[in-house]
């Protein structure tokens, strides 16, 4: 049965909004079921590009628009992705493990995942290593070494090397400097550290700063 623009499966005939309403209704639909058939590829294919047409047809620009930014890992596979970094941190997580999760070559994923992650999959888990280190040693009284293996590094240097080249300071410095804080700033995240790091490299270009702040931030 022939369908056009403004006409409803039935036959009856709609207005333009609610013609639209209802594709993006299907396309919600659709794209719902792309994210719980993780292992039916067949299938995933299938609805994506019934999905895909259904853009088209609705708003063609769009769909161009939308063909032209892809390249990156969907929204489910990047968060079953993360999720499985996150789980399994405290060990080795080989790139060949999360392609398997989203059925991907490594070379289609590695790509993907940095256009979705802005870096690349050994930097990323390299990046959560240190984020949990840093939770770590602000919530427990562990020792650097066992901080390190619990977050997968290999050892203590390991640790040593990674978190300096992404704040600046050795664990141990870090560590001191923090724990004069106050409970409530204890609990912020490393994201918030590394940008007061920034701006204290600004303040300390800045001629006109005060003596006692540049003591402090030295």
């Amino acid at each position: 049965m022939d369908m056009y623009v403004g006409e409803a499966p039935g036959g009856s005939q709609v207005g333009a909004t609610q013609w639209h309403e209802w594709v993006h209704h299907v396309i919600a639909l659709l794209d719902a079921a792309v994210c719980q058939l993780d292992h039916e590829q067949a299938v995933h294919g299938t609805i994506l590009k019934a999905a895909s047409l259904l853009r088209k047809q609705i708003d063609p620009k769009a769909a161009g628009a939308a063909a032209d930014r892809g390249g990156g890992l969907r929204a489910w596979q990047a968060r079953k992705v993360r999720a499985y970094i996150d789980n399994h941190i405290s060990g080795p997580v080989p790139v060949a493990d999360l392609c398997a999760l989203v059925q991907l070559s490594e070379a289609h994923f590695s790509r993907a995942f940095r256009r979705t992650f802005g870096k690349s999959p050994h930097a990323f888990v390299i990046s959560r290593r240190v984020e949990l280190a840093a939770q770590y040693m602000l919530q427990t009284e562990a020792p650097l070494s066992d901080i390190a293996l619990q977050c997968g590094f290999t050892d203590q240097p390991h640790l040593c090397k990674h978190f300096r080249q992404t704040t600046g300071h050795t664990p141990a410095a870090w560590r001191r400097a923090h724990r004069t804080e106050d409970d409530g700033d204890r609990n912020r995240s490393l994201g918030n550290l590394l940008e007061e790091r920034v701006q204290t490299k600004r303040f300390l270009r800045d001629p006109h700063g005060s003596l006692e702040r540049s003591s402090a931030s030295a």
